[in-house]
């Protein structure tokens, strides 16, 4: 009966959630129960206005983010009309930076529009409109002629529009659905029902949207190779495919080197430059690639050591007349698989051993979900990775925005991009929307040096192909290493689940995930050896928190304990090593949502363990913290130029009863109190967390400001709390910040706890009767959760006289509600016993 107590407290948090936004005719950040440090700096005139693309630069270009109207409308029906508000471009509607958040559902269509001025015209000229990733299908119209359509969240795509413009004043639509998880395409951690390991929906645009001017004949693209070994560049100049191109047309090939080599990382790589240029004729036979050697002799390589970048200008000429010109960037490394001086298989970095020390980062932010909030906020959080002393990132199932592998590739970092995962379910078409999505993501990303890895699938979430989807990505890119199948053996605490035959066909390396402690994989000749994840110790940190009274991770430690498991964790790493261990993932370097296992918290605002702590910890695993003397100067730079404040590391008792002293003093304000119930939680005093929580909503008034109406929901889990009362009181209040459906399903939740689960009986005779008479008092919140609750119950006894008229009853009112696999489990069960 525990097990049916407790699926039923899970099932109810699982219904779906709306938030009917009203029309907001100026914009401002919507709540949120906390915010990084970069959110006030957003505004509508300074919306991520920095060159999206700087791996190919172009002086003529115009940034359209902003504020677009935008309307929600069911997906089959015409929009004509856009009067539900203002949206801020480009955060994704449901994040509190859009100034909108709200879900978009999978039956609905979201609508932006815009209007831009025609860019002025020299002869042959094009306008080429970007979008740097929207999540799902997109529709582009200008002046109302369709000019382009996508599908993929996590790419980019671009159009020629210059046939639809007209003089002066244009407009601009973008038609988007997104059914999240409940569609074919890639989705990654994003569900409509965030819990645990996964998060809130990111849709339509969240990259940014850009214009630019370009010839007749342009430079479409560059595909940068290096080859160490040989000493060259191998670049691909694409033109768009054409026949009859003149052979009047050259590229002239123009790249920088120092004769004194700084390794920082910035735009200043050089005390004095040396000029390379080449020149190359361009081949006319339509294909519309001119692939060029570009010989570097002598070359300076790049590692998490030293970043050293090449700047690098690419000119297309007719006639000697440069006619389109394109700045970019290069690095020479290799990354390979090697035998070091003992046979064992290692990661190789530049034809020498070298240890991948990394952690797994998923990109998401309390205020623009998938969207940072600012450039020096997506840096930052390389940057912070790089100062607690890893060397290598592990992009967990996301595609970044381009200045994200620019400024890992400026910083020093290696990069395992992960694929984004299939619809774990493979429903028809997902399989082919997987590896469109997959192809785009490696043609886009190739010319990034940071990347070193491929990761094709995470664990066995949409496996499947795979060795047909390894070898194609060796064979698509043969200048990177492939991991087939992170995690394919798994291990939770020591038992072995799901083993698989064949785990790690055609891959470059085997690969474990073990939680909490890391392990070795299997050993396999030509393969190195790597624990893909582990670790995932959730620490609770108050006020820094996106879930109150939570702390989701494999394994719970307070946070005086963190450093030394941490600490321990890392020795058994220095072990392994030594038996051939060649690289490690640790989940994870930030908080997400409800998962608090990160090495700082979800608003970036606290170390848990501190910055040198961690490079100490780090020193026998990273060669780069022995080797490089940018590091050994990291402590007066303060950290990389990273600032975070350190966990208090004292023991929660002790930290607790300082606070219930001040209390006991007469100390009052709202502030303390909420700290003070925050710090009862992790000491465990529930008394203390009643008499805390109890006295800050007791002291509250309205109108309430936004963190009260948090805080309130926050120390409000029953309906025997003080707190449940005043939501019901001032309800409109709640509804604005929560949204309707969501404050509907945390009333019901209340009710569950604090009258329904009282009366289950345990022996498995609940009396259903006396839980409808205690319900009804509370309206529909209260019939839809009884009605919930005992079709569940129901369900898992069996009892299918008294399940069918009650789940009956419960999908005839409350269908809409209810997530579709349930619906269907549950219709099932009707259709089979009535």
């Amino acid at each position: 009966m525990k097990v049916r107590i407790i699926l039923l407290m899970a099932t109810a948090l699982s219904i779906f959630w709306l938030n009917d936004t009203k029309a907001q005719q100026q914009y401002h950040m919507q709540p949120v129960p906390i915010q990084s440090r970069w959110a006030k700096e957003v505004s509508p005139t300074n919306a991520l206005k920095e060159y999206p693309r700087p791996a190919m630069v172009r002086s003529g270009w115009t940034n359209l983010n902003g504020l677009w109207d935008y309307t929600v409308t069911p997906k089959d029906q015409e929009t004509k009309v856009l009067a539900e508000g203002k949206i801020l471009v480009p955060y994704p509607i449901e994040s509190a930076l859009s100034g909108v958040k709200r879900a978009l559902l999978p039956l609905e269509q979201l609508t932006y529009k815009r209007g831009f001025s025609k860019p002025t015209l020299r002869s042959g000229e094009k306008v080429l409109l970007h979008f740097g990733a929207v999540d799902w299908k997109s529709s582009i119209f200008v002046n109302g002629k369709p000019v382009g359509e996508h599908n993929g969240g996590y790419t980019e795509f671009s159009m020629d529009i210059t046939d639809a413009l007209v003089s002066g004043d244009n407009s601009l639509v973008v038609k988007v659905l997104d059914p999240t998880d409940q569609g074919v395409g890639p989705h990654g951690k994003q569900v409509l029902n965030p819990a645990n390991i996964y998060y809130t929906p990111t849709s339509g645009i969240w990259q940014t949207v850009w214009m630019e001017v370009v010839p007749a004949v342009y430079i479409e693209g560059l595909m940068m190779t290096p080859d160490i070994d040989k000493g060259v560049l191998n670049l691909v100049v694409n033109l768009p495919v054409q026949t009859g191109i003149s052979p009047e047309y050259s590229v002239e090939v123009e790249y920088f080197t120092p004769s004194v080599i700084s390794t920082e990382p910035s735009d200043e790589r050089s005390v004095s430059k040396k000029q390379v240029s080449q020149s190359f004729l361009l081949r006319n036979d339509g294909v519309g690639a001119n692939n060029i050697a570009l010989k570097i002799p002598n070359a300076k390589l790049w590692s998490p050591a030293s970043p050293f970048l090449y700047d690098l200008i690419v000119r297309l000429k007719k006639g000697g007349k440069v006619v389109d010109e394109v700045k970019s960037y290069f690095g020479m490394r290799k990354i390979s698989i090697g035998k070091d001086e003992k046979g064992i298989d290692r990661i190789f970095l530049n034809n020498k051993p070298y240890y991948n020390l990394g952690t797994l980062d998923q990109g998401f932010w309390p205020d623009g979900l998938y969207t940072a909030p600012t450039d020096e906020a997506l840096a930052f959080d390389i940057k912070a990775i790089k100062a607690m002393g890893f060397n290598t990132i592990r992009k967990h199932i996301k595609v970044e925005p381009a200045r994200w592998y620019y400024h890992a590739d400026k910083i020093g970092m290696l990069v395992w991009q992960d694929m984004v995962n299939p619809n774990q379910g493979l429903p028809e078409g997902a399989k082919e929307a997987f590896e469109a999505q997959a192809k785009e993501t490696i043609a886009q990303l190739h010319n990034y040096p940071s990347i070193v890895t491929w990761v094709l699938f995470n664990e066995k979430w949409g496996q499947y192909d795979q060795q047909r989807l390894t070898e194609w990505i060796k064979t698509t890119d043969p200048s990177r290493i492939v991991n087939g199948h992170s995690g394919e053996l798994l291990y939770v605490n020591n038992e072995l689940r799901s083993p698989s035959p064949n785990a790690y066909v055609s891959a470059d390396m085997t690969d474990v995930h073990a939680y909490p402690d890391p392990m070795m994989p299997v050993r396999q000749e030509g393969k190195a050896l790597v624990c893909g994840e582990f670790g995932g110790i959730g620490v609770f940190i108050p006020e820094h928190q996106w879930l109150t009274g939570s702390a989701w991770g494999y394994v719970q430690e307070k946070a005086v304990g963190l450093m030394a498991k941490y600490k321990g964790m890392n020795e058994q790493l220095e072990s392994f090593e030594k038996q051939g261990l060649s690289g490690s993932i640790y989940t994870q370097p930030f908080d997400v949502e409800g998962e608090q296992n990160g090495l700082m918290t979800y608003d970036r605002e606290v170390v848990k363990i501190p910055f040198a702590e961690l490079r100490k910890i780090h020193a026998g695993l990273n060669p780069d913290l022995q080797i490089s003397r940018r590091y050994a100067s990291l402590e007066m730079t303060g950290d990389y130029g990273v600032t975070a404040e350190d966990a208090d590391l004292r023991e929660p008792v002790v930290i607790y009863k300082e606070l219930h002293d001040q209390y006991l003093a007469g100390k009052r304000d709202a502030g303390f109190l909420k700290k003070m119930a925050m710090m009862a939680i992790q000491a465990g005093d529930k008394a203390g967390v009643s008499l805390a929580g109890s006295a800050y909503i007791a002291g509250l008034k309205m109108p309430l400001k936004n963190e009260d109406i948090n805080g309130v929901i926050q120390f409000t889990s029953s309906t025997k709390d003080p707190g449940f009362s005043f939501m019901n009181a001032n309800a409109e209040a709640f509804k604005k910040v929560m949204g309707d459906r969501k404050y509907t399903i945390a009333i019901a939740n209340m009710i569950n706890k604090g009258e329904i689960e009282p009366l289950m009986n345990v022996a498995g005779n609940t009396d259903w009767a006396a839980i409808e008479a205690a319900v009804k008092p509370f309206g529909l919140p209260g019939e839809e959760i009884f009605l919930r609750a005992k079709t569940v119950d129901l369900y898992y006894k069996q009892d299918w006289k008294n399940y069918v008229p009650a789940a009956s009853a419960y999908l005839a009112k409350f269908g809409a509600n209810v997530k579709e696999n349930e619906k269907q489990m549950f219709q099932a069960a009707i259709d089979q016993h009535k």
